[in-house]
């Protein structure tokens, strides 16, 4: 019940609904009631007419009611109106029971107009009459078929109440729901967009009363623009600013080792060389994230997965002999993607280039790229440590490195795959290329052979 409450006061199409079918409800009740009296009271006058009527055709006639004594039965019966014409003298001296024909004892003394008596046990609506010849008679009816027949005929104009209301009550339900679907479906399409798709939100369709609120969301959409474009621009000017004195530095440190100096200094150079070319990976990467996060134009120019493989593997295959790791692209399928070449090799070479660091001496590191589904797999796997299932979500995080990571690197590797996965609609899957060990990382990066403006999603295994 609590449950119930928070979701009725939390959903203004659920209170909407509710109280529109509580008032429809009310208002149905209520006008029921009100035509159910008033149906009955006109039923009651109708009866009434009919007992005027009944005698005004016998004064009109001349015609003489039964009297007390004739072999016919003291009551003209109808078998629906169950009306009683008789004498009013002929009361007094009325005697047996109703049902065997006897004539109903209606007191002489009673005064022209309606009466509601008490007839030997059973109510009557009793009307009396003097005729033109002077003789007063009584017509008279049963109050309990009075009472049916009224009942009878309330109910029947009841029945378009029983018919409508819960016609009415669907209709409005779906009215609502119709009303509301422009909202649901707003807020699917804001949910689907990518982190980067920050243009504005379509109001034409919208209703009048929702469009401040959307123009709310399209001016916070523009801030949130301004404010990230302030970022990455801060970020590409400080790695550009970066580079020159990196690049001094380095020419001086190379030119330092030219010269003659003791085995400690050395040594100490060395370390410092290192830091310097460790600073410079950080800034390529730095601008190679900021030029990811920016928004372009996607080009309908289809490259070649395996040709972007071939780039990738000669620009790493020193790093992966270095280790001695057997590095190559299992079968020969290839596929035609439409994205910025830039943006493919920043992908392929982010993801080789993590998996030869983290996988160990001698190890293994296969790439290969299926096409299903009007989706092309690039998948990378390597035989290295892999990656925790908890931590599988926060290593796409900027400068995030796994517990226990000693390799040397910058963490922004994924971030940047994340970042044009996110800009291209693609999906990435993480799990073990190993499943019986929990070993190895395998990376499967679905890119649709079509752009379709869809928001990239990770999903661990």
């Amino acid at each position: 019940m609590d449950g119930f409450k928070k979701r009725l006061n939390a959903s203004i199409q659920l209170k909407l609904s509710l109280t529109l079918s509580l008032v429809i409800l009310v208002v149905a009740v209520v006008a029921g009631i009100f035509s159910f009296m008033a149906a009955f009271d006109e039923a009651h006058e109708l009866q009434d007419d009919t007992l005027r009527q009944v005698a005004a055709l016998f004064n009109r006639q001349l015609l003489q009611p039964l009297r007390s004594g004739d072999d016919r039965p003291a009551r003209d019966i109808d078998e629906e109106s169950r009306i009683v014409v008789q004498r009013l003298a002929d009361g007094a001296k009325a005697t047996g029971q109703l049902d065997t024909g006897a004539l109903l004892p209606i007191p002489a003394t009673l005064a022209d107009g309606m009466h509601t008596l008490d007839l030997a046990g059973e109510p009557f609506h009793v009307l009396v009459k003097t005729t033109t010849l002077g003789e007063r008679i009584a017509v008279a009816q049963e109050t309990g078929v009075r009472d049916e027949i009224a009942r009878d005929s309330a109910l029947r104009t009841l029945m378009p109440f029983l018919i409508l209301v819960p016609i009415l009550l669907l209709i409005v339900a779906n009215l609502v729901r119709k009303m509301f679907r422009p909202i649901a479906t707003l807020s699917t399409e804001i949910d689907q967009r990518s982190e980067q798709a920050l243009h504005p939100v379509a109001e034409e369709h919208l209703p009048i009363e929702v469009r401040p609120f959307v123009v709310a969301i399209n001016r916070l959409l523009n801030r949130v623009d301004q404010s990230m474009e302030s970022q990455r621009r801060f970020v590409a000017d400080a790695a550009h600013e970066l580079r020159s004195p990196l690049t001094a530095m380095s020419l001086q440190a190379e030119r330092l080792a030219d010269t003659p100096m003791p085995e400690q200094a050395r040594e100490r150079l060395v370390t410092l060389q290192r830091g310097i070319e460790r600073g410079r990976n950080l800034l390529d990467q730095l601008l190679t994230l900021a030029k990811a996060q920016a928004t372009s134009d996607v080009p309908q120019v289809p490259i070649s997965v395996q040709g972007v493989y071939r780039r990738v593997l000669e620009d790493l295959l020193p790093l992966a002999e270095a280790k001695h790791i057997d590095i190559g692209v299992e079968g020969t399928q290839d596929a035609q993607v439409l994205m910025s070449e830039l943006d493919l090799i920043a992908i392929v070479k982010n993801l080789v280039d993590n998996a030869i660091r983290y996988t160990p001496e001698g190890g293994k590191v296969d790439l290969s790229v299926t096409v299903h589904a009007g989706r092309a797999t690039l998948q990378i796997k390597d035989s290295g440590p892999g990656i925790a299932v908890d931590e599988r979500l926060r290593v796409f995080d900027s400068f995030y490195r796994t517990l226990g990571n000693n390799q040397v690197g910058s963490g922004l590797g994924l971030a940047i795959v994340k970042a044009i996965a996110g800009r291209i609609g693609a999906e990435i899957n993480l799990g073990f290329s190993n499943e019986v060990t929990g070993s190895g990382l395998r990376i499967c990066v679905l890119i649709p052979l079509k752009y379709s403006g869809e928001r990239s999603t990770l999903r661990t295994e």
